[in-house]
């Protein structure tokens, strides 16, 4: 589980991850009193508004990100973007002003949208075997999930003794700390890609992602995992308080069930992985948030609620897990910031819409409304997620291509193969150049020369 680690590159980003993840819990804590000292009873509109924008500015900022990270050394890109955000959260202490809190949040979620995408889309560089690569992505789920239990009692302990201004400056200072540790290593460069600028380059992740029938079932599935967590989030406190009459321990309690069952499936699952593959593991998690979904509209008592709620954080974990598995495996390296930047954006798409779910109709219907319309999402996710991908996901395809004339950036491979005048400069290098018809199997991606899947 661990054994990524020994790779310093990867342990000093793992590190940086993990400390930036924990200043971000501290703050969000902060955020939460800022909001009520300055709206009062209105703070949860405040809240809701906040994290609205919050999401927009992740569905539009990443992909225009994904499309040029290329072009911009990573390094420099990933500590801009930190000391960015670093710089945001400092002028928190300083609002007055409720429109203050929307600005400063839609920027710094902003650069998340850029840093977050570019910093996964780096570490399948890092660590190119396939194992290797599991166990990291569940280091990272665990990553979440800690720092969902442990930074809320970080922050009731540091509460006791300074101001909540203070949560927002330690959160300055945990993103210097990952500034500072991307800074001490050295990151593989970005591979150029032969992609022209304009439209196209903006919208080829999104597209390249959409043509892709494995990754139309995993944003089916990110859909369903949205759907129940956007149910946790916004809805334990009313199940908790509302209809058991708990207390704010109960209901910490409820949220470390479900942050307990998504690290038992991280801990547990990369063995699995290593020898069967994503789909039936990723299908099952759908059926898991389904079921505990439309369980917990039975209105269930205290440990009832804490056994449904583990069960919803086993079905999100058996989902989020291996995704990064399908974007590596669907994506040429200097393609790959783009797919992730699309999965970055579309599935922040679907926590968007869950969390509208989720919040309307359990504030105008009840809670019962609320687990059955979001049962009933998750379910029809997990049914699309079933039939737009197939169960024979093959990654080599026969394909033919036809006779193509174009002009673009490129390196010379099985699909460049033409004659030189002696002015076409070193690779890669753009010209005038054409492709003969050809019938070939291999590895099938979406990119510029396959932008449609064999058979569609």
């Amino acid at each position: 589980m661990l054994s990524p680690l020994a790779n310093q590159t990867y342990r000093r980003l793992f590190i940086a991850q993990v400390v930036a993840l924990g200043g971000t819990g501290l703050s969000t804590v902060a955020l939460a009193l800022l909001a009520y000292d300055l709206a009062s009873d209105n703070a949860g509109i405040v809240l809701g508004t906040a994290l609205a924008l919050k999401m927009v500015a992740y569905v539009c900022v990443a992909p225009v990100v994904g499309a040029f990270a290329n072009a911009l050394p990573r390094r420099a890109m990933l500590i801009g973007l930190d000391v960015s955000r670093a710089g945001v959260i400092m002028c928190m202490p300083f609002v007055t002003e409720i429109w203050e809190i929307y600005l400063l949040i839609f920027i710094l979620n902003a650069c998340s949208a850029g840093f977050t995408p570019t910093f996964q889309a780096t570490i399948p560089d890092i660590l190119p075997d396939d194992a290797q690569y599991t166990r990291a992505l569940s280091l990272s789920r665990l990553a979440y999930d800690l720092e969902n239990l442990l930074s809320p009692m970080l922050a009731a302990a540091a509460l006791l003794i300074l101001s909540y201004d203070a949560l927002f400056t330690a959160n300055a200072i945990t993103f210097i700390v990952s500034a500072l540790l991307v800074f001490s290593i050295h990151l593989p460069a970005a591979k150029p890609n032969e992609r022209n600028g304009g439209w196209n380059n903006l919208t080829f992740g999104i597209r390249a992602y959409l043509a892709t029938p494995r990754l139309r079932g995993l944003l089916a599935l990110s859909l369903a995992a949205a759907a129940a967590g956007a149910m946790v989030i916004v809805n334990t406190v009313l199940h908790v308080r509302g209809n058991l009459g708990g207390s704010e321990i109960d209901t910490a309690l409820a949220f470390a069930a479900f942050g307990a069952g998504s690290m038992v499936v991280a801990v547990v699952l990369p063995r699995y992985l290593d020898h069967y593959p994503d789909r039936p593991f990723m299908l099952l998690g759908g059926i898991c948030l389904t079921l505990g979904l439309l369980l917990s509209s039975i209105q269930p008592d205290s440990i009832a609620l804490l056994l449904i709620w583990a069960l919803l954080g086993i079905g999100s974990s058996l989902i989020q897990t291996p995704s990064g598995r399908l974007l590596k495996r669907s994506a040429n390296e200097s393609d790959r910031p783009a797919l992730y930047a699309a999965q970055f954006a579309l599935s922040h798409g679907c926590w968007l819409a869950a969390y509208a779910l989720a919040g309307w109709i359990g504030g105008i219907l009840g809670l019962v409304a609320a687990s059955l319309v979001l049962g009933a999402v998750s379910l029809t996710a997990t049914t699309l997620a079933y039939l737009l991908w197939p169960a024979d996901d093959l990654t080599e395809l026969d394909h033919t291509h036809p006779t193509t004339h174009h002009n673009h950036q490129h390196t010379h491979d099985a699909h460049h193969q033409h004659h030189h005048q002696g002015w076409e400069g070193p690779e890669p290098h753009q010209h005038p150049h054409a492709h003969a018809s050809i019938n070939h199997k291999h590895p099938y991606i979406i990119d510029l020369h396959h932008p449609v899947w064999p058979g569609k």
